[in-house]
């Protein structure tokens, strides 16, 4: 995309009342957003790489039993809960535990699951994707949390 056009769109956004902007052309796609009260931010990215973000072991918060007092901090805790089967992120998408804001989690920690049965949903260029254990076992971690964007072969969930 032209670097004047760029530039232009931005002054755009800066100068009016819109918070974000959005566009395709070709293999590229930008968006421009102003947050609340700060800078815009801005983002250039070919199709094939669509996220933005990406979650580091250090913001991943792991629910398993009898680790509410971790003293060792996130990073530690998320190594010594990664023993086991490990489902990965199979695309890039945000992370849902449920079918619907109300609605009750697909799995919990500690609960037993087959091979083929729910354990989230990325919701991923407004399409829900369902994403299925590939292992039968017990869940021992889920390591997003709702809502959460999360990226292509990120960990989601160690099974035993």
């Amino acid at each position: 995309m032209d670097l004047r056009k760029l530039k232009k769109l931005i002054e755009l956004v800066e100068e009016s009342s819109i918070a974000e902007l959005e566009i395709t052309e070709g293999e590229e796609k930008v968006r421009i957003s102003k947050p609340g009260s700060g800078a815009p931010n801005y983002a250039i990215m070919p199709q094939a790489m669509p996220a933005m973000m990406q979650a580091s072991p250090q913001s991943m918060t792991v629910a398993t039993p009898g680790n509410a007092d971790a003293s060792d901090g996130p990073a530690s805790t998320a190594k010594a809960v990664l023993d086991g089967h490990v489902v990965k992120s199979p695309m890039v998408g945000t992370f849902y535990r449920a079918a619907s804001p109300g609605a009750n989690p697909f799995v919990e920690v500690g609960q037993s699951v087959k091979e083929g049965d729910t354990l989230c949903i990325i919701e991923a260029m407004k399409l829900l994707n369902e994403i299925e254990a590939d292992k039968s076992g017990v869940i021992k971690a889920i390591l997003l949390e709702n809502g959460q964007p999360v990226e292509y072969g990120e960990p989601l969930f160690v099974i035993e």
